[in-house]
Formats: structure tokens, C-alpha cells, sequence
């Protein structure tokens, strides 16, 4: 049996959702590439409502050839680090030699430091550590879609 406190009065949120700035969406399209299906869905549920055109891939390979079918533009590839066959960085080489105005965001459950420490991603990549909040995803989208 456990016992908790009795606490009289209404509890107070944290963070209040009106201390976060309102993020806002586009019409880009986002490629999505991740190994584990429930991280693409949910990306996918987090992304959707803001309006992104989102296509998405369970590999390295499986998005080069996502690619090599759309026709339109691909504005930014959102892609895990770390995945069998072909990890995000090889990826993101890859379709950078083909679509060099192509924006990467990369995500992980590696720490960041450890992430540069071992030479995984270069000193400045766009990156998301996951498990992620659905208000810090869109916000780091918006900010590496409008990034120069």
C-alpha cells in the first residue's frame, strides 16, 4: 500500500501552455525516416494538424528510393541518427549531394555530446534529442525549415 499526503487546493501546471510561443506550421514537405514504426507515427500525429505534407520511410534506403519517386520538392529530412543498413548521416549525405538546399534535422536517444563526441554528427547539425515533447518537435521544425 503507498500513502500520499492529502493536499488541499487546485495543483498548478508547471508550465503554463501560454508561457510557449505559438508555433507555426507550413506546407513544406518533411521526410521522415525511422526505424521504430510507434516514432514515425507519432512524429506523423505531432506534425500533421501544423499542415506539413509528410512522407516517411522505415530506412536509409527506403527514403532514397521515397525520393527518387516524389516529384516535388523535399524540404527537410527529419531523420534518426542511428538505424540498421544505413544510419541518418550517411543518408543525409547522400540526398545532399543530389538536393543540396535540403534541410536535416537529425533525432536520437544518444545524448548530443556523446552524439559529437563520437564523431556521429558534425559541430553544429540540427538536432533533437528524443523522447521529445510534441511542442518542442514543431518548434524545431519551424526553426530548421526557416533557418538560411
Amino acid at each position: 500500500m503507498i500513502y500520499l499526503p492529502l493536499v488541499e487546493g487546485v495543483a498548478q501546471p508547471l508550465v503554463s501552455s501560454e508561457a510557449l510561443p505559438a508555433v507555426r506550421g507550413g506546407n513544406e514537405t518533411i521526410l521522415v525516416v525511422e526505424d521504430e514504426e510507434s516514432v514515425r507515427e507519432l512524429v506523423a500525429e505531432i506534425l500533421g494538424p501544423y499542415g506539413y505534407n509528410l512522407l516517411d520511410a522505415r530506412s536509409g534506403r527506403e527514403a532514397l528510393q521515397t525520393c527518387k519517386e516524389h516529384e516535388s520538392s523535399i524540404h527537410l529530412l527529419l531523420t534518426d541518427v542511428v538505424m540498421p543498413e544505413m544510419g541518418g548521416v550517411q543518408l543525409a549525405q547522400d540526398l545532399g549531394r543530389k538536393h543540396p538546399h535540403l534541410k536535416v534535422l537529425f533525432m536520437s536517444g544518444y545524448a548530443s555530446r556523446a552524439a559529437a563526441n563520437h564523431s556521429i554528427l558534425e559541430p553544429g547539425a540540427d538536432y533533437i534529442q528524443k523522447p521529445f515533447t510534441p511542442g518542442k518537435l514543431a518548434r524545431k521544425v519551424r526553426q530548421v525549415l526557416d533557418s538560411a
